[in-house]
């Protein structure tokens, strides 16, 4: 039994548990629930981002085709493909699966193949990318991979053709 004393003790303890929570919730519960909800938004914005990088990149090699062949035979160092091949996957690479994205369809699948184009364009180019002075472009590649990293882990959200189907897919 407890005496009159601990009682208010008790009770003490009890408003405070009481209020911690209350600022455990105010601080860290409503600001997650509230930023939860502009994940979709978030990751639309990456979508697009990235993928415009990608394609506008592709856009160039496809419409200055000569030019392109020419790049994969005297700049970029593409291992184990021979130059021409190269273009034709590196821009197919470079258009197609951003597209993708753009829309979100099959989108962690997509990220992964702009992540290998990507990771690619830096193999290829690194005789010039790790040179003083291309830091900024080698920093770019780097964050365009972390965002694709980011996609291949949280998906697309809900503002994508993936979500729209999930359901339909599921009933198959």
């Amino acid at each position: 039994m407890a005496s009159p004393g601990n009682e208010a003790v008790l009770a003490a303890r009890g408003s405070s548990a009481g209020l911690i929570a209350r600022v455990v919730g105010m601080l860290v519960v409503l600001p997650a629930t509230l930023l939860s909800n502009l994940h979709s938004l978030f990751a639309l914005g990456i979508r697009w981002y990235v993928s415009y990088q990608f394609l506008a990149s592709g856009w160039l090699k496809i419409t200055s085709w000569e030019t392109t062949i020419s790049l994969f035979e005297n700049e970029y160092h593409t291992p184990v493909l021979p130059p021409h091949l190269a273009a034709v996957i590196g821009t197919f690479g470079e258009l197609f699966f951003p597209a993708l994205l753009v829309v979100g369809l099959t989108s962690r699948l997509s990220a992964v193949a702009v992540f290998c184009v990507n990771a690619m364009a830096v193999i290829s180019y690194w005789h010039v990318l790790s040179t003083e002075g291309f830091e900024a472009a080698l920093g770019q590649h780097y964050f365009w991979g972390f965002m694709l990293v980011v996609l291949i882990v949280y998906g697309p959200g809900r503002l994508s053709l993936d979500a729209l189907l999930a359901p339909r897919a599921a009933k198959i």
